[in-house]
C-alpha cells in the first residue's frame, strides 16, 4: 500500500518537472517584449480599499533608481491610523489629483490638492474676488489653485486657513531650494494620520507643535525649551503656556523681520498677558505699535522672543542687572534713571504706582472742574442772549440810545497786524499739535491709524509735532519780548507809566470779578447786561491759558522729547507722570479751545457763524460801543477815539477773512469730533 502511494507521488512529481522544463523552454523562445497590460482607469469614485490593496502593506515601496537595489521610496500608509483620521472618508484621489490610472504613470510630477476642501471659496466668489488661479504639478507644492494675488487680498470671503497659508512665508519657495516650499501642509499636520482638533488629539497636537516647528527652526526650539513658556510644555506637558502658534499664528505666518509679524506677535502677547498689554498700550511705545508702526519697543524687544524668562530670573532681559542694557539697545545713552521707569505703570494701582495715581486723579479733577464751569457759563450765556434775540432786541435797536445813533460804516482798530499774524500762526500751530498729538493719545480709536497714515507715518508726525511745538514756543516767547519791550520803551521814551492793573493790562483785577458777578445776574435776569472795558474776564482767561499750557504741556513735552538728558538727573517715574500730564492737558486744551473759546468768539448768537475781527483787525463802531462801552466812553472823554477810527475793510479782505475764519473753525470742529470720539472709545473699552 505504501509502495503504491510512493509510486503515485513520484508520478505527480515527474509530471510537475516536465511542466516546469516545458515552460522554461517556451520562455526562452518567446519574444523579449512583454505583452502590454491595459491600465485600469482611476476616477473620483475609486474606493479607498482599492488603493490600500497596495499601499496598505507594511514596507510597500518603490526604488528611486533604475534597479531594485537603489534606495526605496516608502509608499506605505498605516491603514488603521488613517481610518481614524479626519480624512478617513475622503477618497485618496481627492487629494492625489494627479493619479489617473493603475498602474500609475511614470515620470509624472506628483501633486497634492489641499485647497479644494479647505479654501471654502466657490468658483463664483473666486471670480468676483479676481483671484488668478495657477495650477501646480510639483510634488513639493501642497496645494493647487494657488492664488498669486492672495497676499494683497483683504476680503472677508478669502478669510480661510488655505488663503492665509498661501499668503504666508511657509508657502513661499525656499531660498536654498527654489523648487521646494518652506513648509507644506503635511509638514505641520502630518500626511495621512491627521486627527480632529478636539479632545486628546487637540491637546496632543498642541503639546507637540513646538517639536513640529523645531524640525525647521532648531535654534528657536532650543531657546524656547528653556524659556518660561517652553519649559512647562516640554517637561510637564502643560497646555496653558504659549506655543509657537499662539505667538506666530497657525497659518498667517509672515517674515519675522516684517512689520506684519512684529505687530501680530505683539498683539498676541496680549491674549495671555491682558493686563500688561493694556498698560503697555497706554505708553508711547504701545501707542505707536497700536497705530501700526514698529520702530518703538515691543514685547519681544524687552522680554526676548523665544528665550523668555521671569523678571526675577538672572537670565531675563528685564532683570535688575540687565534692564539698563536692554534699554540701551534703543536708547543708546540711557542712564540709571531709566531703571525706575514704569514700562507697565497704571493709574489704577496706588500701592505700586502712587505718583501716577495721584497725578491722574488731579488731572481728572481739573478736567471735570474746568469743563463743568465753562460749559455751564456758555450754556447760560447762549440761552440768555438767544432770548433777547427772540424778543426782538437787536443790536441796531439797542444802540440807538440817548437819541445818538452811530454813523454807519465807521470802524475802530482793535488789533494790529502783529497781533493778527501772531494769532494766525499760533492757531495753525495749536491745531497741528492737536491732530498730531491726539492721534497718538487715542491710538486705539478707529480713526487714528487713518489720520496717522495721512500725516505720513508716526515718525513724520513726530517731526511735525515738534516743529509745531517750537513754533508755538517762538510765538509765545516772542510775544512776551514785544510786550516787555513796549512797556520799557513807553516808560523810557514817552514817559508813560504802564499800569499793571489798568484797563490796557491783561492781568486779572477786581473789576473782572465784579463783571463776572454782573454777567451771572444777567444770565438769570437779575440785572442788566454788563458793559466791559478793553478786555473782558473771559478774554483774559483765554490769554492766560497758553501760559498755563506752555508751562504744563511744554515742560512735560520737553521731558518726553529728551528722556536721556533728563533721565541723567531725574527718576524714571517722572516720565510716566509727564506722559499723563502731557496727554490730559492737551485734551483739556483742545476741547476747551474748540468749545468754549469758539463759542465766546464765534458761536454765540451775536457772533454766529464767524467773527472776523481777528482777521481784519477792526470792528464796526456801533458793535464796539455795544460790547466795550467803558472803553468807548473813556476814548470819547480823552479825545482819543478819532485816533482809532478807520474805514471799513475792503470787500475782498472781508470775504477772504470769512473764508479763513470758516476754514479754521471747520478744522477745529473736525478735530473736536475726532478727539471726543477717541475719548469715548477709550472710555467704552
Amino acid at each position: 500500500m505504501i509502495m503504491r502511494r510512493l509510486s503515485m507521488g513520484g508520478a505527480v512529481m515527474l509530471g510537475l518537472l516536465l511542466l516546469y522544463f516545458s515552460a522554461t523552454v517556451r520562455a526562452e523562445t518567446a519574444p523579449t517584449t512583454p505583452t502590454p497590460v491595459d491600465p485600469i482607469s482611476v476616477t473620483a469614485k475609486t474606493d479607498i480599499e482599492t488603493c490600500l490593496d497596495c499601499h496598505g502593506y507594511q514596507g510597500f515601496a518603490v526604488p528611486t533608481g533604475k534597479t531594485g537595489e537603489s534606495p526605496k521610496r516608502a509608499l506605505h500608509v498605516q491603514s488603521k491610523s488613517f481610518k481614524k483620521s479626519v480624512h478617513a472618508k475622503v477618497k485618496c484621489v481627492s487629494c492625489h489629483v494627479d493619479i489617473k490610472q493603475m498602474p500609475h504613470k511614470d515620470n509624472v510630477e506628483r501633486s497634492v490638492d489641499c485647497v479644494s476642501c479647505h479654501k471654502e471659496l466657490s468658483d463664483k466668489d473666486r471670480e468676483e474676488a479676481q483671484v488668478e488661479v495657477h495650477v501646480t504639478r510639483n510634488l513639493t507644492h501642497s496645494m493647487v489653485g494657488l492664488p498669486s494675488t492672495v497676499p494683497r487680498v483683504q476680503k472677508s470671503k478669502l478669510d480661510t486657513n488655505a488663503t492665509h497659508y498661501l499668503a504666508s512665508i511657509h508657502a513661499q519657495p525656499n531660498k536654498d531650494n527654489p523648487d521646494k516650499l518652506n513648509a507644506t501642509c503635511w509638514d505641520c499636520h502630518g500626511e495621512h494620520t491627521i486627527f480632529p482638533m478636539k479632545g486628546a488629539s487637540k491637546d496632543s497636537f498642541r503639546i507637540n507643535s513646538p517639536e513640529t516647528c523645531g524640525g525647521c527652526h532648531q535654534k528657536q526650539l532650543k531657546e524656547y525649551t528653556q524659556s518660561v513658556h517652553g519649559a512647562p510644555v516640554k517637561r510637564y506637558g502643560k497646555l496653558e503656556p504659549a506655543v509657537c502658534s499662539d505667538c506666530h499664528t497657525a497659518h498667517k505666518i509672515s517674515v519675522v523681520e516684517e512689520d506684519t509679524a512684529k505687530l501680530t506677535i505683539t498683539e498676541n502677547c496680549g491674549t495671555c498677558h491682558e493686563e500688561y498689554y493694556k498698560s503697555y498700550s497706554e505708553t508711547y511705545h504701545g501707542q505707536i505699535v497700536n497705530l501700526g508702526y514698529t520702530h518703538t519697543a515691543k514685547c519681544h524687544d524687552c522680554h526676548s522672543p523665544h528665550d523668555t524668562h521671569k523678571a526675577d530670573d538672572p537670565l531675563s532681559m528685564i532683570h535688575k542687572n540687565n534692564i539698563l542694557k536692554t534699554c540701551q539697545e534703543c536708547h543708546e545713552d540711557a542712564t540709571e534713571g531709566y531703571l525706575t521707569f514704569y514700562p507697565h505703570g497704571t493709574t489704577h494701582d496706588y500701592e505700586r504706582f502712587p505718583e501716577m495715581w495721584i497725578v491722574s486723579k488731579f488731572m481728572i479733577s481739573l478736567l471735570v472742574g474746568v469743563f463743568l464751569f465753562f460749559w455751564a457759563h456758555s450754556l447760560l450765556w447762549y440761552f440768555r442772549e438767544k432770548k433777547e434775540f427772540d424778543n426782538g432786541h437787536q443790536l441796531a435797536i439797542r444802540l440807538e440810545e440817548n437819541g445818538d445813533p452811530m454813523k454807519q460804516g465807521q470802524y475802530i482798530t482793535r488789533f494790529t497786524k502783529g497781533w493778527m499774524i501772531a494769532h494766525l500762526v499760533l492757531a495753525i500751530a495749536v491745531m497741528t499739535l492737536v491732530i498730531t498729538g491726539t492721534t497718538v493719545l487715542f491710538a486705539n480709536s478707529f480713526w487714528a491709524p487713518v489720520v496717522m497714515k495721512l500725516l505720513g507715518g508716526a515718525e513724520i508726525a513726530a517731526i511735525i509735532h515738534r516743529i509745531a511745538a517750537v513754533t508755538f514756543a517762538a510765538i509765545f516767547f516772542g510775544h512776551l519780548y514785544v510786550i516787555f519791550r513796549k512797556i520799557h520803551t513807553d516808560n523810557k521814551d514817552h514817559g508813560i507809566k504802564f499800569e499793571w492793573f489798568g484797563p490796557h493790562s491783561l492781568l486779572p483785577r477786581l473789576q473782572d470779578g465784579r463783571d463776572f458777578i454782573a454777567m451771572c445776574k444777567w444770565f438769570f435776569e437779575k440785572g442788566p447786561r454788563p458793559v466791559f472795558d478793553r478786555w473782558t474776564y473771559w478774554e483774559k482767561f483765554d490769554y492766560w491759558a497758553p501760559f498755563w499750557g506752555m508751562f504744563i504741556i511744554g515742560c512735560s513735552g520737553l521731558l518726553l522729547w529728551f528722556p536721556s538728558f533728563f533721565g541723567s538727573f531725574m527718576p524714571g517715574w517722572v516720565f510716566n507722570v509727564a506722559t499723563i500730564i502731557h496727554g490730559e492737558e492737551a485734551f483739556l486744551a483742545a476741547v476747551f479751545l474748540f468749545t468754549v473759546h469758539f463759542f465766546n468768539c464765534h458761536f454765540r448768537p451775536e457772533k454766529f457763524p464767524v467773527d472776523v475781527v481777528m482777521f481784519t483787525g477792526s470792528m464796526p463802531l456801533d458793535e464796539f460801543k455795544h460790547e466795550r462801552k467803558v472803553e468807548y466812553d473813556r476814548l470819547v472823554e480823552t479825545g482819543e477815539l478819532d485816533q482809532y477810527l478807520v474805514g471799513a475793510p475792503s470787500p475782498k479782505l472781508n470775504q477772504y477773512s470769512r473764508y479763513l475764519g470758516f476754514a479754521l473753525i471747520g478744522i477745529g470742529v473736525i478735530e473736536l469730533i475726532l478727539v471726543l470720539l477717541g475719548f469715548l472709545q477709550d472710555i467704552l473699552n
